[in-house]
């Protein structure tokens, strides 16, 4: 058994912190040396023990009488029964084996979201998928919610994802030799509490600092002006929502027109700049992309684009794109027109110039990070080939047997029986939720382990108690940081909570894989496994760490940084053959045959703007003037800990605050602190109003995360009480391309809530009865 060091350390995604104990925890205090530490950690502690914890299997009263036959419809508004563990591990077990043997592995889907956890142990997602490879696999997702669009488009204009989600310039490259900066979605700094896997130093105050302090010119293009931190110098220019490729495209036609274009760059790293060049003079539609056909589009004024065009070609420059702006219809193009215009400047493969995706989205990006690659616990081999992009979850439950279009591939959307998830929510992080809730109705069984009665659990048939993070002992290393953490346990689990780990242990063992799955290793077992393989690999690059009993004691080992800081694209700019890319023609493609080929409509051979049929210039703004930005929240990750004290106190009102310009406020007879409803089609949803001038008219800021809280549960246009964009948001894929979400091409209308607002319920546990007969038990 792992003994708890005096000030145990708890590494979380937001940051490492000692815990103080007085008896129990009671706080949670950013370890030293970190220059602009999270408070969302504390959010943590009073949500052990809150009022929506689980503390013991559930099951859905109509399950626990009629079994799968009792179907779907009740989920989210039946009643729950308490069982024992034994019944719980009989039912589930019962469970797989009867959809195993019916349908094959294939009808399981084996969902989970990756951030459940810090830890390289106690990770839902490697947990689950271990499990299900060890008793014959399930049918898998790919691609991440953050940036599909993104990982779908740039191996074919680059090759890999480098500079997405790792490989990025480092952020003293950037400081040390940029003069100016082009920030398309600003650099938020509520975004960048966050890393997964873990934060050492938060280091993205400190690197605008250091950009200011040279004088570099930061320039944040962004409907939203807090996108970027205000303690630094910086130039605001607001924009349409969802124009950024037009903008660029106005920008690229500026340096064409004024022969501001690197042509050797041109001639030796790329292919396709002629057909490019082509569609944006307008050779063959007559429609040339200037800078003044760009403002019409995209509302920033042509005299704006150009000096942002003559800035970035005539400085050291380095272009930079958020995540959010490719989560949007035919999110592909942003990205390929941000390496087009880089290309076109020259500067890729230059210290400190070029471009990059996602600094600011979460701490890591543009973190110099070590050459160690961490390990973590095996998945195993999963024996299914089925898998979906992951934000057709919906589509997926909706049409089995039906085909999609994804990456060139023409694939069949599989037959799902049974759904089992471990770790994050899809109640939060999938669109248009109403949709969800009915195809959620269609599978024969859903599981779920979890810790509070979110959404995700009221619509389970089987809800397994899970232990917290800081109710178990684990190892944390980020792949974007450069240190090593134990992750003290400081609580016991609450209730008949377990962890991931001992509920698959069981499951396995019942399933005749016990062996399989643990390898004989308990917790302390597989902690000291992952240690010692760390720290083998760490003395492969010449670095020193201690014992497992003396790194369990000390809690945190932190890395220097690496003498060299890493220059996306340098070796193949140093030499492009040697170093060619992975693309067919070993060079950067602005012109994609391949891609070409697919016959895409909405995803041509080239970038392109391609409107989409939900932005503030398309006819349905007429009916829903409004366009909803649902950002990454300040006080919490994604929905976890919105029970928490630190993420409840910034509601307004008991709601999810919403922001808006006081123009279009004042429009609607709305005033601060009003509980408003914002609708569309798709559904509707309760906020509390904040007005904010920070933001460009016709545009509301809601932010992701709070917990869906339907009035109704029964009725598919039902309004949510707590402020849960998702409601509002449309379930469509980027393209046919990479099927990535589209929540940021979203319309609505706003106005001021009459009469009595419904009280929110979203942390008021479901109706626990007691139970008639179970069928586990006969």
């Amino acid at each position: 058994m792992l003994s708890t060091p005096s000030r145990p350390i708890v590494a979380t995604h937001w940051g490492n912190y000692r815990a103080r104990m007085r008896g129990r925890i009671v706080g949670l205090d950013p370890v030293e040396g970190d220059p602009d530490p999270s408070a969302i950690a504390n959010g943590m502690i009073d949500a052990l023990d809150d009022p929506v914890r689980i503390a013991t299997p559930m099951v859905r009263s109509a399950f626990l009488e009629h079994g799968y036959q009792a179907g779907g419809k009740g989920r989210g508004s039946d009643p729950f029964v308490a069982i024992s563990w034994p019944e719980a591990i009989n039912l589930v077990a019962g469970e797989i084996a009867r959809v195993r043997s019916s349908f094959g592995n294939q009808a399981i889907y084996a969902g989970s979201y990756g951030w459940a956890s810090a830890g390289r142990f106690h990770h839902a997602q490697s947990q689950i998928h271990r499990f299900f490879n060890s008793v014959g696999g399930y049918t898998r997702s790919v691609q991440n919610y953050s940036f599909a669009a993104a990982a779908t488009i740039l191996p074919h204009v680059i090759g890999d994802t480098r500079g997405l989600g790792s490989g990025h310039t480092s952020w003293r490259s950037i400081t040390e030799n940029a003069e100016t900066i082009v920030a398309f979605g600003g650099l938020p700094q509520r975004n960048s509490q966050v890393n997964a896997g873990g934060v050492g130093k938060h280091i993205l105050a400190s690197s605008l600092q250091a950009l200011s302090g040279n004088g570099a010119r930061i320039l944040s293009i962004s409907p939203i002006r807090d996108d970027m931190a205000d303690d630094v110098e910086f130039e605001w220019i607001p924009i349409r929502p969802g124009t950024d490729v037009a903008m660029m495209l106005g920008m690229a036609h500026a340096l064409i027109a004024e022969d501001r274009i690197d042509h050797t760059f041109i001639e030796t790293y790329t292919v396709g700049f002629e057909r490019l060049r082509a569609y944006i003079c307008g050779d063959a539609d007559g429609i040339a992309r200037t800078p003044e056909w760009a403002s019409a589009v995209c509302g920033v004024p042509a005299d704006i684009i150009l000096d942002v065009a003559r800035a970035v070609s005539a400085t050291r420059s380095m272009l930079m794109m958020a995540w959010s702006l490719q989560r949007a219809e035919h999110g592909e193009q942003p990205c390929w027109m941000l390496i087009a215009l880089a290309a076109m400047a020259g500067q890729i493969g230059l210290p400190g110039r070029g471009f990059g995706f996602g600094y600011g989205a979460v701490n890591g990006a543009g973190n110099p990070v070590l050459p160690v690659t961490w390990p973590s616990l095996s998945q195993g081999t999963n024996a299914v080939e089925d898998f979906i992009p992951v934000a057709r979850i919906t589509e997926m439950l909706e049409n089995p047997g039906q085909h999609y279009d994804y990456n060139g591939q023409r694939r069949v959307f599989p037959d799902i029986r049974m759904v089992y998830w471990a770790g994050g929510n899809p109640f939060h992080h999938h669109q248009d939720l109403n949709r969800l809730r009915a195809a959620w109705a269609r599978p024969e069984t859903v599981i779920v382990n979890e810790s509070w009665w979110n959404a995700l659990a009221r619509h389970a048939d089987i809800v397994l108690p899970v232990a917290t993070q800081l109710e178990r002992n684990d190892i944390a290393c980020a792949a974007r940081d450069r240190f090593l953490a134990a992750s003290h346990k400081v609580a016991s689990p609450f209730g008949e909570a377990r962890s991931d780990y001992a509920i698959f242990s069981d499951l396995a063992e019942r399933l005749g894989a016990g062996l399989q799955f643990t390898e004989g290793l308990d917790e302390e077992g597989w902690l000291r496994r992952i240690y010692a393989s760390a720290r083998s690999r760490l003395a492969q690059q010449g670095l020193a760490s201690p014992d497992f009993d003396a790194f369990w004691e000390q809690g945190l080992l932190e890395f220097s940084e690496p003498a060299d800081h890493e220059v996306l694209l340098a070796d193949f700019r140093d030499d492009p053959v040697r170093y060619r890319l992975a693309t067919p023609s070993g060079r950067i493609e602005l012109f994609s045959d391949r891609v070409a080929g697919f016959g895409y409509s909405d995803c041509p051979g080239h970038p392109a703007w391609l409107e989409p049929r939900e932005w503030l210039g398309g006819a349905l703004a007429r009916r829903f003037p409004m366009h909803l930005m649902s950002s990454q929240p300040a006080r919490r990750l994604h929905s976890q800990y919105d029970n928490g004290a630190f993420s409840r106190a910034a509601k307004v009102n008991g709601r999810e605050a919403v922001r808006l310009n006081p123009a279009d406020a004042a429009a609607r007879g709305i005033e601060a602190g009003d509980v408003v409803r914002i609708f569309n089609d798709r559904g509707s949803c309760l906020a509390g109003a904040v007005l904010f001038d920070g933001l460009s008219a016709g545009v509301i800021q809601l932010s992701t995360g709070a917990w869906y809280d339907p009035v109704d549960p029964t009725d598919p246009a039902t309004l949510d009480k707590h402020g849960n964009p998702n409601v509002l948001t449309q379930d469509r894929g980027t393209s046919r391309l990479a099927q990535g979400p589209s929540a940021q091409s979203c319309l609505v209308e706003i106005e001021r809530f009459r009469g009595e607002a419904p009280a929110v319920t979203a942390f008021v546990p479901p109706r626990i009865t007691r139970r008639k007969r179970s069928r586990a038990s006969e």
